[in-house]
């Protein structure tokens, strides 16, 4: 925004004292409008509401700067204002900041701290962008030699942080042309990340020690070690949580809680609740799962609830590591009802040593969007979709329970199962009736599929899973692909195309976080 078109309105009853202001900044190219009181003030905005910024002095005779405030406030007036004052009385800048106002100065007012007021308020948009694309020309670089130079496990965690780095700050407002470089860069890393998938996963399985912490090894690396005598551990489990995700609840959060570890662990393959979620409460591979408690595990193919036995497994796995009695409870929300029962018995829950509690809520926004078109419109994309989540988290009733156990001594540790991932290019698959019907992944007998497209598993014990049939084959989609089959294939690719998916290979779904906390209180 050019200078000339900056208005603004300054209010005081000394206003001839502030001429050199005044005059400094109609040099700079501004308009200014004086008057000395808050009648005038609202006048002046009867006859044109145009102006872009309104100072206000605080100790006008007749209507005070705070009253003039409420009165802009309640008839609706937008543009910031900025309280002057002489005051520096802590109950006077409490009442002005209540009332949203967007900055306040001191008299005697500096003409360069107008200057810089003007500048953060009217330009701090315009500064912002051509900073961040300043920055991320010369992160650029360097982030395209790591994604270049053969990561390992621990590198790619670091490259993807990088990446949700930048996203977050383009959301604030960047040049569209580099937001799209920025897009294709991250599309490239995927890319390079399924290719290290591809190579490294198996070997993984065969020699865990070059191998990063898996879903099945989260609870006992990233929880129990963690657990205090006398001081309650509260494990929340949010299905579908990104890493971009919590970082734009962290701010809400940290109001009552401090992080004392931010940590991440890998999904195992599929990057779904039935694999992934049973491995992190049984501390097993699938497979394993399947070996020991055979009644317990259902296959793709089977009928029934994939996750009932939660509870049941996370009691056989303290009862494996933790030697002596521990108190715990297991809860799992998956409606408004179940989360204000939550709420409403927070306080017991500090009664416990440890108590697990599984939100389902970005899980089923992330299926619902598929389902309903006006989720498809609020969630149109990444940006739109953590905006959705800062929403809803901060309006829940578990960031509301979490408020409530802030209050005394707890120990939080937040995490996920997987994540998920917008897909938008579709790959043609070919199965029997057995084949699941997941988009990103497939498990059957006989597939066709593009090999390029996928990761094959053909022995799945391999990588600790269950073989539903002694030909079941494994494949897991890649970046941005999911998986349609011949049938009404035009309808699905645009039915699902720019969804939220999740059970393939993906920086996205793949690299978890799981963050460890203990309460302000």
């Amino acid at each position: 925004m050019n200078n000339e078109k900056i208005k603004i309105l300054w209010a005081d009853d000394e206003i001839d004292l502030l001429t050199p202001q005044v005059f400094f900044l109609e040099k700079k190219g501004y308009s200014i409008t004086t008057v000395t009181n808050g009648h005038d003030v609202l006048s002046v905005l009867q006859e044109d509401p145009s102006y872009d910024v309104i100072f206000l002095d605080e100790s006008m005779p007749g209507k005070t700067g705070l009253e003039t405030l409420a009165a802009l406030k309640a008839k609706g007036y937008l543009m910031p204002v900025v309280m002057v004052t002489k005051n520096e009385a802590e109950n006077i800048m409490e009442e002005a900041i209540g009332s949203q106002i967007a900055d306040y100065l001191i008299k005697p007012v500096n003409p360069n701290q107008l200057l810089l007021t003007i500048k953060k308020l009217i330009d701090n948009k315009r500064l912002v962008s051509e900073k961040n694309t300043q920055d991320y020309q010369i992160a650029f670089r360097q982030l395209f030699m790591d994604i270049s130079d053969r990561p390992n496990f621990k590198s790619w965690v670091e490259i993807y942080k990088q990446l949700i780095h930048w996203e977050l700050k383009m959301d604030q407002g960047t040049d569209p042309h580099i937001q799209d470089i920025l897009q294709q860069q991250k599309q490239e890393a995927n890319v390079e990340f399924s290719k290290f998938i591809t190579n490294q996963y198996p070997g993984w399985f065969k020699n865990p020690a070059i191998a990063p912490i898996l879903s099945h090894q989260l609870m006992l690396e990233k929880v129990f070690k963690h657990l205090k005598d006398k001081v309650p551990t509260v494990f929340v489990l949010l299905d579908n949580l990104r890493y971009d995700q919590w970082k734009v609840i962290e701010p809400i959060i940290t109001e009552r809680f401090v992080v004392e570890e931010e940590d991440y662990f890998y999904s195992i393959l599929p990057t779904t609740t039935q694999y992934s979620r049973n491995a992190i409460f049984a501390g097993m591979l699938p497979s394993e799962i399947e070996k020991m408690y055979p009644d317990w595990w259902l296959n793709d193919n089977e009928e029934g609830g994939k996750n009932m036995k939660e509870p049941d497994l996370l009691a056989g796995q303290i009862k494996r590591y933790i030697r002596k009695e521990l108190k715990f409870e297991y809860y799992k929300i998956t409606n408004v009802a179940k989360g204000k029962q939550l709420l409403d018995n927070a306080h017991n829950l500090l009664q416990n040593d440890f108590t697990a509690i599984v939100y389902n809520f970005i899980d089923m926004l992330s299926h619902a969007r598929t389902e309903m078109e006006v989720l498809k419109e609020l969630a149109s994309d990444e940006n739109a979709y953590r905006s959705l989540t800062k929403s809803w988290f901060l309006h829940s009733p578990l960031w509301a329970a979490l408020q409530k156990l802030s209050e005394s001594p707890v120990q939080l540790i937040i995490t996920t199962d997987h994540g998920t991932i917008r897909v938008q290019d579709p790959s043609r698959v070919v199965g029997d009736k057995e084949t699941t019907a997941n988009l990103r992944y497939k498990v059957g007998k006989n597939l066709s599929y593009d090999k390029k497209d996928v990761l094959e598993i053909r022995d799945p014990a391999q990588v600790g899973l269950p073989r539903p049939n002694l030909s079941s084959t494994f494949i897991f989609a890649k970046e941005k692909s999911y998986f349609l089959y011949p049938n009404n294939y035009g309808h699905f690719l645009n039915y699902y195309r720019n969804t939220f998916q999740h059970g393939g290979i993906s920086l996205e779904e793949m690299i978890c976080p799981v963050i460890r906390l203990r309460s302000k209180g």
